[in-house]
This record gives structure tokens, sequence and C-alpha cells, in this order.
């Protein structure tokens, strides 16, 4: 491993173009931030006035620009915030710290990101960048701002059901996508089963996806990165700022401990569905329980001039309780401490001790059963990175991490007078490594160029007992490892690359490849997930998922970079694909539930459209994708290729966002989709009496075609320098259309030889209105 990884490293310094020049050269290098709260702004861009020389900061703010000795002027810029100049003589290195004023603009909507040269010229594909503030207006189920629901907006990213925060990229399924919050693995992103994702957005600060050519410090999913940073906390001034909605109430305070040194975050959220239960008279209601509460806390300190420390975390939880009988509880917590350090004004290192956490608890009351489940899965992380900023036209990016993953499966405690007997499953310890080292350079004026690679080796450890089976799923042997014995150890080498070529300052196309590899796999027999769905890791049976990725695309601003047009094609196959047996049971009671699995491989292709307004009164965007997703496993369908549970053919998205005047902002949104491909019976028969249907075709059918239309609108109550209200109302789906969210069949009650398909929908119209304050 060791020499793989130096001929990686070896290759990467030594094939660097040429930088060295008979000029002298020095460098800028600094920190950019918010004059307003102290925060680092991601992603602001430092440019050499009327030339394409530039660069950007860094996810903690850093930059560093190298240039031949002279006189410069620079223009600093970042999403809503005032462009700032800079002029100054470069005969020696510098620091130069900026801070950037928050942008007030009259009738006009908020500026989503950056455009020009820089977007255009850069090689990285497939991604989107969202802030808070453009997700503030989009009309949401209740009134919640939701991240998730707001990037299902995006092309190629699909809504995994009506109301879910669920989602597929790009053929892929729920489980490949990888969710970071400050670097923590996020297991179940989701409350209220499904309808609200975990991510309280009046905490967020930055959110990345990627669906395509992700840069090589990600890795362990096949489809997607959804990246979500943290506020940092305001070190300049205390804000409190909060809203109540009809479900839910939030509150958010932050503030300097030390002024201009160091900040506090604390950020909370509850809804109180069951405070309304327990109006009711009805003893059958007022005793069940339906909530979810989280809590988001950070801390940052400026140690000095060289070194910062952030401390975050999240904690939340869900309860569905159905009186005394039955009750599930499930949640995330996660945790995060990092050190940034500048060792020089070119060398930027990040060091990340991570922990994360998800586990669900079900409880039975009922009679003679009484008994828990309790399942989890936890990971400790290490991470350290590396930023090499080599010279004018290269970026070294290398690093290393290391996680330790323990899944508990499934452990039943019982009391003693249950019918239900005490167990408890093996529980599965796992170790995953990974040394990666990317490079972007300028290699010309018109082509830049990203490459690099990402090795990985995870290593299933003991103790436990592993197995081996027959074609049909029959355990032959059963292998018994000790404490800390190396069971297996998959090693991967994942390369990746992507290249821009610029025909002018306004257009170009871009390439990529990369592998992504996946270890750790969810098992579901529902189509948009449930808390209870099942992590396993790669064993001696289960063998890692791996992908293959390629992308073409083409990128036009127009109208002054008023508009922006995105076209993306792909093709993607897939290894190890995993899929359940006919009639599989994925909740058995034994540690060999790979005897209810089947492996294959899939592919998936498409083209994506993306027309995005960026300025003006008038914004927001339309976009559409055409898709293929298919499975082929041997044992279903008669060993022919399927469509994937996510395949859909058409999916499209219409967003509106108009500011009418100083107070009132107007919002839509429309989304179409393609039914989701699923599995009906093709006939029935009778056993002593009772009907049994049998299924043919997987997945040869399709849901109802899917449609609806949100309407929304702000009110700017008051608006002062100390103080801010708002009245937010929304009307999700304002036509009424009552979408399938599941067809179950059964016999007519006029004549039982008939069978009838019984459509349920899950919402019709549904208003709401939230209060919103800051101060």
């Amino acid at each position: 491993m060791r020499t793989k990884l130096f001929s990686i490293l070896t290759f990467l310094v030594f094939t660097l173009p040429a930088t060295l020049h008979a000029q002298e050269k020095f460098t800028i290098s600094g920190t950019i931030t918010s004059s307003k709260t102290g925060e680092t702004l991601i992603g602001a861009s430092v440019r050499v006035k009327n030339t394409t020389t530039g660069t950007t900061s860094n996810e903690y703010g850093f930059y560093s620009l190298t240039l031949t000795k002279g006189n410069y002027t620079l223009e600093i810029s970042a999403v809503g915030q005032q462009a700032k100049e800079q002029s100054l003589e470069l005969n020696k290195n510098i620091v130069l710290n900026v801070s950037l004023s928050e942008e007030t603009r009259e009738l006009e909507a908020v500026v989503v990101r950056s455009t020009g040269r820089r977007s255009i010229s850069n090689p990285q594909m497939g991604m989107d960048k969202l802030t808070i503030a453009e997700t503030k207006n989009i009309p949401m189920l209740l009134g919640e701002r939701d991240v998730l629901k707001t990037i299902q907006l995006l092309p190629g990213i699909k809504s995994a059901g009506e109301g879910s925060s669920s989602f597929y990229v790009r053929g892929g399924a729920a489980d490949q996508n990888l969710i970071l919050l400050d670097e923590a693995t996020v297991y179940n992103a989701s409350h209220l089963l499904g309808f609200f994702s975990t991510f309280n957005s009046d905490a967020i600060k930055d959110i990345s996806v990627y669906k395509g050519g992700m840069p090589a410090q990600y890795g362990g999913r096949l489809s997607s990165v959804l990246d979500i940073k943290m506020n940092e906390g305001n070190n300049q001034d205390y804000d409190v700022s909060g809203g109540v909605g009809l479900i839910s109430t939030k509150l958010n305070v932050e503030g300097p401990i030390q002024k201009g040194k160091s900040s506090f975050l604390v950020s909370g959220r509850r809804t109180y569905v069951d405070m309304f239960l327990k109006l009711s008279k009805d003893s059958a209601i007022n005793k069940n329980q339906l909530y979810f509460y989280d809590l988001n806390m950070k801390l940052n300190y400026q140690l000095g001039k060289k070194d910062r420390l952030y401390l975050s975390g999240y904690f939340g939880r869900d309860k569905l309780g159905v009186g005394e009988t039955f009750a599930l509880l499930w949640g995330n917590g996660t945790g995060t401490l990092r050190w940034n350090h500048i060792f020089s004004n070119k060398l930027f290192s990040n060091t990340s001790f991570i922990y994360s956490n998800y586990d669900y608890k079900i409880s039975i009351r009922s009679g003679s059963n009484d008994f828990d489940i309790f399942s989890q899965i936890r990971d400790v992380n290490l991470k350290h990175e590396f930023q090499w900023y080599a010279g004018s036209r290269n970026t070294l990016r290398f690093g290393f991490n290391s996680i330790h993953h323990t899944i508990r499966p499934g452990e039943i405690t019982s009391s003693i007078t249950s019918n239900i007997n005490a167990s408890d499953r093996q529980r599965r310890y796992s170790w995953e490594n990974a040394l990666y080292a990317s490079n972007t350079s300028k290699a010309s004026d018109n082509v830049n160029i990203t490459y690099g690679a990402r090795l990985t080796a995870f290593s299933v450890v003991g103790k436990g007992d592993y197995y081996a089976f027959d074609t049909a799923g029959n355990v032959t042997n059963t292998f018994s490892y000790k404490s800390g014995e190396i069971v297996k150890t998959y090693v991967n080498l994942e390369p990746r690359v992507a290249l821009s070529y610029s025909f002018n300052p306004t257009a170009s196309i871009k390439a990529s490849y990369v592998r992504n590899v996946q270890n750790l796999h969810l098992v579901s027999n529902s189509t948009t997930g449930s808390p209870t769905d099942k992590w396993l890791a790669s064993t001696n049976v289960i063998k890692p998922e791996i992908s293959d990725q390629v992308s073409l695309g083409w990128y036009k601003n127009l109208a002054g970079n008023k508009y922006e047009l995105t076209v993306e094609a792909y093709y993607k196959t897939m290894q190890n694909q995993i899929d359940y047996r006919t009639g599989a049971n994925i909740y058995i009671n034994s540690d060999a539930i790979e005897s209810q699995l089947l492996f294959g491989k899939g592919r998936a292709y498409g083209i994506e459209w993306l027309l995005r307004k960026q300025t003006g009164r008038l914004t927001g965007w339309l976009s559409y994708t055409l898709s293929k997703t298919e499975r082929k496993i041997d044992g279903i369908n008669n060993d022919q290729w399927y469509n994937a549970r996510q395949d859909r053919t058409h999916d499209i998205a219409i967003v509106g966002m108009y500011q009418l005047s100083k107070k009132w902002t107007l919002s839509a949104n429309w989304v179409f989709y393609t039914g989701d491909a699923v599995t009906f019976p093709a006939g029935k028969y009778r056993v002593d009496n009772q009907v049994i249907f049998y299924y043919t075709e997987r997945n040869g059918y399709r849901m109802p075609d899917y449609h609806r239309l949100d309407l929304g609108a702000t009110l700017q109550l008051k608006k002062k320098k100390k103080y801010s209200s708002e009245l937010a109302f929304s009307l999700y789906n304002a036509y009424g259309r009552e979408n399938a969210y599941t067809i179950s069949f059964r016999e007519s009650k006029d004549d039982p030889q008939k069978t009838e398909a019984v459509r349920t929908a899950l919402f019709k119209y549904i208003p709401s209105v939230s209060f919103n304050f800051k101060f």
C-alpha cells in the first residue's frame, strides 16, 4: 500500500507543469471573512483585475496566490458580499486578510453563486452550491425550509417519494449518497419518517452537492456527496433568531466569547404535534406521541495568527408512540473537533477527529409480548489533510482518513414473563482506511485539469462467525474469528480526472472520469426508506460496490452572466449491486443475512439540463433530466436486465422567486416526474380459501406520473438594524392533485372474482404559515 501511495505522489509531483520562470515570484495569502459576523467565507474569489489569474478560498476561508514581482489590483468577492478592490506592490510575501461587507440590494433577489470565467474554467463537474438565502423563499411542506428537498429540485437528483427527504442521484440508490455535517457522516438524514430532514437551516452555512467527478478527499459512496457546513457563530455581536410555525418552533443564539477571536452557536428545533394530541379526550389519541427535536452547537477559537480550533456537534431524536403498546425512537449524534494550521503562505492543514452515531429502538408492550429491539451504527474517524499551493498554476491536496465502524444489527431484550426470548446478534466491526492525493492545474490559458487518486483498504475485523453459502442461500460452512482478527481486506484504487476547455470567458466544455467504492450497504424493502432499515458492512460474501462514471458537459453564461446554461451527460456502470431474493425476509433473526441477498451489476445513463437566472427581481431555474437506470442480477427477472426501483424516464422542476416589492417576495415551484418502477402482481391463486398473489417481472410496472405545484409568499414586517421579522406563507400541492403514495391490491367487495387496485394519496392541499424573527 505504501509503495502504491509513494508512486502516486511521485507521479503527481513530477508531472506538475513547469512553473519556474526567470522573474522573481512572491505569494499573497490570508483569510477572507465577513465583517458583520467574523465568519470565514467559503469559495470567495481573489482575482487579479482585468485578467483570468486568480484563486478561491478553501473551506476555512484561506487562500494563496503566487505572482511575479510587480504592482497589482486584486478584486475580492463572495456570494452575498460587497466586492472589494485592493491595490498592492508585490515585492515580498504578503499576508492579506480581507473582511467583506454584506451586500444590500434594493428589489433584487439574492445572487445564488458567483459566475464568470472561474466557474466556466473550473474542471469540476456535476457540482452545485446552494446558500440558505436561496432556500429561504422556496415553498415547502408545512413551511419548514429543507435542504434535502431543495436539492431535489436540481437536475440528476430525484425525490424518493412524496414528502420524502431521501433522494436518488444519477441512478444510485438512497444509501449511495454520502451525507456530511461538518465532516461527520449522517446515516439517516430524516425526521418524522422522512417528511423533514435532520438539518436545521438556521444552523447551516454552506451546501455543496457532488453528482459526479467527486474530488479525491471524498469517498465511501457510489453516487453523490452532500457536504454541509455549519455556521461558525458570530464573533462580532450577539444574535438571536427563531421562528414559530404550524408544527414546530426553533431558536438560534450566537455571539462572541472573546470578540474577534472566538464565538459560539446554539440552534434548537422541536415539533409539537404531540401537544395537540394531548388535547383530545379520546384516550386512544391523547396517549400517542409523534415529535422530533434537534440541537446544533458549535464553538470556534482563534488560537493565534496561524491556528484555529473548531468544536461542533449535532444531536437529534424522533419518537413515534402508539399508546403504551408501541414506541419507535431513532436519532443521530455527531461530533467534530477540527484544528486548522497554516504552516506557510503556501501550505495549509486541517486535522479532524470525528464521531458519528445512528441508532433506533423499538419497544413492544402488548400482553405477553414485552420486549425491545435495538440497532446501531457508530463511527470513530480521524482525518488529516494538507493543501499545498505549489505555484500560480498548481494546487495539491493530499491526506489520509481512518474510520472504525461498529454495527449492532439487532439486539432483543425482554422481560422474564415475555413470550419473546432475549437474543443478541453478533456485532460487526470493520476498519476503513484511505490515502488520497489530487492536483488542480492550469495547463494553459484555456485548459484546466484536476487529477488524482484515492487508495482504500477496508478490513473486516472479528470477533464473530462468518459464513459460506450455496447458490440457494443455504449455509455450507461457518468460520469463527477472534477479537481483532482480520477476516478479509478489500483494497481498491479509485482514480479520478476532470478537465475543462474554455472557448472564451463565457463558454466551455468539460469531461470527467471517477471511480467510487462503497463498503457500507443499506438493506430495505420499503420504497422510500424507514428508520429501521439495516446497515451492513462488506463481509467475506458481500463485496464492495464499485462504480465507474464518465461525464461530458457544456457550460455557457448568457446575457452578461445573468443566465447560466449547463448540459451534462453521464454513463455509469456499477459492480456488486445488491438486491433481494424473491420472497426474501431481511428481518430474519439470524446473522446470516447474506442468505436473503443476491448480487449483480447495474448501469445508469442520462442527460441533464439546467437553465438558471441569477440576478434581478425574478430568479430561479428550470431543470430537466432524461435518464435510465437498470440492474442485472442472476436469480432475478430470469437473469435479464430490469428497471431499478429508482428508475424514472423524465424529471422536471421549475423554480421561480419574484421580489414584488420591498416587503413582498413571491415564489413557486412545479415538479413532474415519471412514476417509479414497481413490482405489481401478475396473477393470483387461492389456497385454503385465501388469495395468494404471484409476481413475475421485477419492477416491470409503473406508478402513475407525479406532478405538483407549490406556492409561497414572504411578507417583511419589520427590518431595522437591530430587529427584523417576517411572515412566511406557503401552499403545498396548490391544485390538490392526489398523487399516489401507495397502490395495493384486494378482492372486490362486489365481485370476489375480481381484483381491484387501491390508490392511497398522502397529501392534498397543505397550507402553512410561520413567523420568523431576528434581533
